[in-house]
């Protein structure tokens, strides 16, 4: 087997892995704004006084992370349609990667919640805010930039699980280097490529991370 570097295969490979790239940080980008939005409502139905709510929320988040996200990529794309729901890989995936990590964003809104003084509910209170006030005014504004880095971590952990998407047809940029690897007999250049690739972005990602843990005085 030829391990030799080869310049012009490189860059002959280079734009196809590159439109894989696009459609790996589309997936990141909306599989995350989707794990950013529900993991909220997770959270906030998880203290609903409603028992039955909360209970059944908390459940389902039990149950998505007792299993693992490639089963649930084939459970949506493979089973779903047998019930009549037919989504095309990438919807699939986007909601896969969102149901999965809000899981676990859940988690990190609930603790950055938790986390507010005692005395700005009491606060809340004693102004009679009424209950949406509250938490858009008071709770959340202090809530949410404590678990920035954390919801920052998730995503980058998110853009390297992508090339999971592979196995229901997703073309990420693992696949378009698989792929254009396998029309050549040659691995040694676009598996390179592609890593290489991942760590120009999620390196400065991590540091963008720890920006945010000392911004926020959460860096230990």
């Amino acid at each position: 087997m030829n391990f030799s570097w080869d310049w012009d295969f490189a860059f002959e490979v280079l734009p196809a892995i590159l439109d894989g790239l696009l459609i790996t940080l589309q997936a990141t980008v909306l599989g995350s704004l989707l794990a950013y939005v529900l993991g909220l409502v997770f959270a906030l139905l998880r203290r609903s006084p409603v028992r039955v709510v909360s209970t059944a929320v908390w459940l389902i988040m039990e149950f998505v992370r007792s299993t693992p996200l490639l089963v649930q990529l084939f459970f949506l794309f493979y089973v779903m349609p047998l019930v009549g729901v037919t989504m095309s890989p990438m919807v699939t995936g986007v909601l896969g990667l969102g149901l999965h990590y809000a899981t676990y964003t859940a988690e990190v809104y609930r603790a950055g919640i938790e986390a507010v003084p005692k005395g700005q509910w009491e606060a809340a209170t004693a102004l009679s805010l009424p209950t949406h006030r509250t938490w858009t005014a008071v709770i959340l504004p202090q809530a949410i930039p404590r678990v920035l880095p954390a919801l920052g971590n998730y995503t980058i952990s998110m853009f390297k699980e992508t090339p999971l998407l592979l196995a229901i047809g997703v073309l990420d940029i693992v696949g378009a280097a698989e792929e254009e690897a396998s029309l050549a007999f040659r691995y040694v250049e676009p598996i390179t490529i592609a890593g290489v690739l991942f760590l120009l972005l999620s390196y400065p990602a991590s540091l963008l991370v720890r920006y945010l843990e000392r911004r926020f005085g959460l860096a230990k």
